[in-house]
């Protein structure tokens, strides 16, 4: 630790293309905030390009994990350090180049200054947007976030947005033994665990932008992990049973 008070959670799995230009804008938007580069032994090369970065940055690390172990545990191995070491904010944020570094200055300010305990980079607020999406991509996105909303009963727009700053004291209680999406999923399940339990969460609008290099991980089995957990909790909540997670 460097005593810095954000820390910036990168996972990777084949981002040899992109790693480079994401940490290089991070470091000119946040110079003071350190990075942790969670990479699930990517076959692409991308974590001995992280340890070259590491090498070269006393405020950069890597985590390496032995195999591709979801995007959800890689953040809660990022969390768990983020609240060992004391970080005061930590950081979502997704190695692709989709999104801006440049707003994180901003964000952090909502957390520190607004007192948010948890920052969304929204798409769908007023002001945000996406670009290059096909309109296939975008309706999915949007249909699958109202879907969350009316099942969850959540007031989020963009309950799925990968791009966040949270205060890392909301985290707490919030592991491994609660959180059980692996997928694209955990930003939901997160998202909607902070809002039940009374937290302040703003929605800071963004420009998303679609990778420009790699391939998105994006895949069927992921939309359907999503949709079958909304759908579990969503019932558990209209039938007045506990939801998974919660103490009843």
């Amino acid at each position: 630790m460097t005593g810095a008070e954000s820390l910036i959670v990168l996972p990777t799995y084949n981002e040899a293309e992109s790693l480079r230009g994401v940490l290089a804008r991070i470091r000119v938007a946040v110079p003071d905030a350190d990075v942790l580069i969670v990479d699930d032994a990517s076959p692409d090369g991308t974590g001995r390009i992280a340890d070259e970065l590491a090498a070269g940055d006393p405020g950069v690390r890597v985590l390496h994990r032995p195999a591709k172990d979801g995007l959800g545990s890689a953040y809660l191995a990022g969390f768990a350090l983020a609240a060992a070491e004391g970080y005061r904010f930590v950081v979502e944020l997704d190695a692709d180049g989709s999104h801006d570094p440049g707003e994180l200055p901003t964000m952090i300010a909502l957390a520190s200054d607004e007192g948010a305990d948890l920052v969304i980079g929204s798409r769908w607020v007023a002001g945000g947007t996406v670009v290059n999406w096909p309109w296939l991509r975008r309706a999915i996105s949007r249909s699958g976030n109202r879907y969350a909303r009316w099942m969850l009963r959540s007031r989020l727009q963009d309950l799925t947005a990968g791009f966040r700053v949270y205060r890392t004291a909301v985290l707490a209680g919030l592991d491994g033994a609660v959180v059980s999406s692996h997928g694209y999923c955990f930003q939901v399940e997160l998202a909607w665990r902070i809002e039940r339990r009374g937290r302040r969460i703003i929605e800071h609008p963004i420009a998303f932008v679609e990778r420009a290099t790699g391939r998105s991980k994006m895949h069927a089995g992921i939309v359907g992990e999503a949709l079958w957990r909304v759908t579990a909790w969503g019932v558990a909540l209209r039938s007045g049973r506990a939801v998974p997670g919660e103490a009843p």
